[in-house]
């Protein structure tokens, strides 16, 4: 048995006997290292050397950030505030839910938290408004994995700092898709709030419409402060991240005063076992991603693929589907992790901008957060609204339909697409 055969069907033997995910891909890994006759101590070290990286720690400050959010109540000025904008709109509800997801994806750039912590009150709200709860569920879903769009997205940070990408350029990508896909999301919503006959919410008086933006304005101003210093040159990424996270620390403990100093010792704790769990995913991973490296498999996968279109259109496609089959088995991060190396064999031999690739690779495995049979985002929704999950899944279908098109304009017209961070950061794309 030849050592890739050996790493790819001891990952899939492992995951049939429902061992989690990361602890099969180390285990797979393990074993093909022994194979190939090289030290054990490789694994440990590869693992180190994945997650010791500078970039990586901005992931725990935006965890942070989105746990300060939930406890601090921003969530709920957010969710006021959301409905002073949209709520009188046909469809209102779910103009919220997706506005809200809109907003809480460009503070802490997780898609799992937007999901808990915003379906827990807009899909009982939707509910008893007359969508129907698989509706509810499904837009819920798919609106939260914005977060993985819109920056700060996690997600970026990853591929950015396994893939050598400025993360500051990627976050600039995501912010036109992110937007599009959202209001894509509000205008399907407006088609089913018609076709059910649900009824409008009620229009918020005007000063009830400015006490809403005083109220949420404090919180606003973080994803400003995020994208505001990265752009100018003020920050990196990671610095940004840092900052941010203190705004919401002084907006929840002074500011806001929701927050006790004395519940903050329980908030660092639940962030460092949050952050804890995917890094050793990530860790895992990256084991399994040197390995498909160090056996050139990268570079045949990639030649596979030039042979059947040696186009950037044809390889983007090609790319893309690829990006949806295996998002439906794993987690967007451990993909990029494990398939980074053909993802960048491809970009090299067809000539594609790094930043132009990841945008394509991560809108892609966005939408496996709400696919079977990983789905963390529908499963979690539909937990909450009580579908189960084949009804959630059809529910989903047409939503992820207008996320496929706004790829496909990614892949069509990447001058729009990557206008700003080519404006922004030109150091990103390097001349050919």
């Amino acid at each position: 048995m030849t050592p890739i055969v050996t790493l790819i069907a001891g990952f899939l033997f492992l995951i049939l006997l429902r061992v989690p995910i990361a602890f099969a891909i180390a285990l797979a890994s393990l074993v093909t290292v022994v194979q190939l006759g090289l030290p054990a101590t490789s694994v440990v070290n590869q693992m180190v050397s994945n997650i010791n990286s500078f970039a990586l720690l901005a992931v725990p400050f935006f965890l942070l950030l989105g746990r300060l959010m939930n406890d601090s109540g921003i969530t709920d000025r957010l969710m006021t505030f959301a409905q002073s904008m949209v709520g009188h709109i046909k469809g209102g509800l779910g103009h919220i839910n997706v506005l809200v997801s809109m907003m809480f994806a460009s503070m802490s750039g997780s898609a799992a938290a937007d999901t808990a912590s915003v379906g827990a009150i807009m899909i009982p709200a939707m509910k008893k408004a007359g969508y129907p709860a698989p509706f509810a569920v499904a837009l819920t879903a798919t609106s939260s994995t914005l977060g993985v769009i819109i920056p700060p997205s996690i997600l970026f940070v990853i591929y950015g700092a396994f893939g050598n990408v400025s993360i500051a350029g990627l976050f600039l990508a995501g912010v036109l898709p992110g937007l599009l896909i959202g209001f894509g999301q509000m205008a399907y919503t407006y088609y089913v709030a018609r076709r059910y006959g649900v009824a409008n919410t009620p229009y918020m008086p005007w000063t009830a419409r400015k006490e809403s933006a005083r109220r949420a304005a404090p919180a606003l101003l973080i994803p400003l402060i995020i994208l505001g210093g990265i752009i100018s040159g003020f920050f990196t990424a990671t610095e940004a991240s840092a900052i941010a996270a203190l705004v919401g620390l002084v907006l929840a403990v002074v500011v806001y005063r929701t927050v006790r100093p004395a519940a903050l010792f329980d908030i660092l704790a639940s962030t460092v076992v949050a952050y804890a769990l995917p890094m050793f995913a990530v860790a895992a991973a990256g084991i399994m991603g040197w390995l498909i490296a160090y056996l050139g498999v990268a570079r045949e996968v990639a030649t596979f693929i030039i042979s059947i279109s040696d186009t950037q259109t044809g390889v983007m496609l090609l790319l893309m589907a690829f990006c949806l089959i295996v998002g439906t088995v794993l987690s967007p991060m451990t993909a990029v992790i494990i398939f980074l190396p053909i993802i960048k064999e491809l970009g090299v031999l067809a000539h594609i901008p790094d930043i132009h690739l990841a945008l394509v690779v991560c809108l892609s495995l966005a939408i496996g957060l709400t696919t079977p049979p990983y789905g963390i985002c529908l499963l979690i929704a539909a937990q909450i609204g009580e579908v189960d999950m084949p009804r959630a899944f059809l529910a989903v279908l047409p939503i992820i339909a207008i996320t496929v098109g706004i790829i496909l304009m990614v892949i069509l017209l990447p001058g729009v697409f990557l206008y700003l961070p080519a404006t922004f950061f030109p150091e990103a794309f390097p001349a050919s």
